[in-house]
């Protein structure tokens, strides 16, 4: 059985492994967020199995 997907809203804060504390600026609905960790956004491809929500 595969673990339910992640869900994630604009203006949630995040956790990331590898790029740290962010929050959630755009989100494409099933793909992807966009994240902004401060000095970088990135775009997080879902699962997003290196972030958690705060």
């Amino acid at each position: 059985m595969e673990p339910p997907l992640r869900q994630f809203s604009v203006g949630d804060r995040v956790s990331h492994d590898e790029h740290g504390l962010g929050r959630v600026v755009g989100i494409e609905e099933g793909i992807a967020v966009l994240v902004d960790f401060g000095s970088v956004q990135k775009r997080i491809l879902s699962p997003y199995t290196k972030m958690s929500a705060l």
